[in-house]
């Protein structure tokens, strides 16, 4: 299985052929030239995970591809087939089993509504949380998505998250918030928290493969 991070919180994963693409959003490029997709998961409804733009796009090179996401997502894409699943859910799809897990996005302020997020597991191997720290429980994960910058986050709960996870390996996602200075903070510092488990921290960029 292979893995090409995008910017921001989007990924592409790769197995046999078939594509599953994570949380493509605004602070992400065009999604313009991936064929043989098979499904795009949503992890929440917020626009730096999803835009109608990139959701079409996607389509159109992709007639047959599935949507999957939970409740507060496929109402937020009313224009878009989703399936709606939820913590606990398999999926079967293509190449991939996909698992999800928790619920609810992680606070950002008590004043802002807390929306539905789930994180998602891919074929037993990859873990992506989306907006929160859900840690999936009985899961050995082999590589973590851990979130490098967000509103709703404080370095020091990114580097707890990824000691609760323990994965053997990690890399940076949703970093478009932060600065040049701000990324290289951020990964000394859970490339520290992933070490600690024994692990190893990739530093990806946006366009960097990682084999899974």
């Amino acid at each position: 299985m292979r893995l090409t991070k995008l910017e921001h919180a989007a990924l592409v994963i790769e197995e046999s052929g078939d594509r599953l693409i994570v949380d493509p959003g605004k602070f992400t490029r065009p999604i313009t030239d991936q064929d043989g997709v098979v499904a795009v998961v949503v992890t929440h409804e917020h626009d730096d995970h999803w835009t109608p733009e990139q959701l079409g796009r996607i389509r159109d090179r992709n007639p047959g591809v599935r949507f999957l996401g939970p409740a507060g997502v496929a109402t937020a894409a009313s224009d878009f087939a989703f399936e709606t699943v939820q913590a606990g859910d398999e999926v079967d799809v293509g190449a991939f089993r996909v698992r999800f897990f928790g619920g609810r996005h992680a606070e950002i302020h008590r004043s802002i509504p807390i929306v539905d997020n789930l994180g998602v597991l891919v074929n037993g191997a990859l873990y992506y949380g989306g907006d929160s720290f859900t840690v999936p429980q009985g899961v050995v994960v082999d590589v973590l998505a851990a979130p490098a910058g967000a509103p709703w986050m404080k370095i020091s709960e990114a580097m707890d998250y990824v000691q609760a996870v323990a994965p053997r390996r990690a890399f940076p996602t949703h970093e478009m918030v932060l600065s040049r200075a701000g990324v290289s903070l951020s990964n000394v510092r859970l490339g520290w928290a992933t070490e600690q488990g024994g692990g190893h921290y990739l530093p990806l960029e946006p366009g960097d493969e990682l084999d899974v």
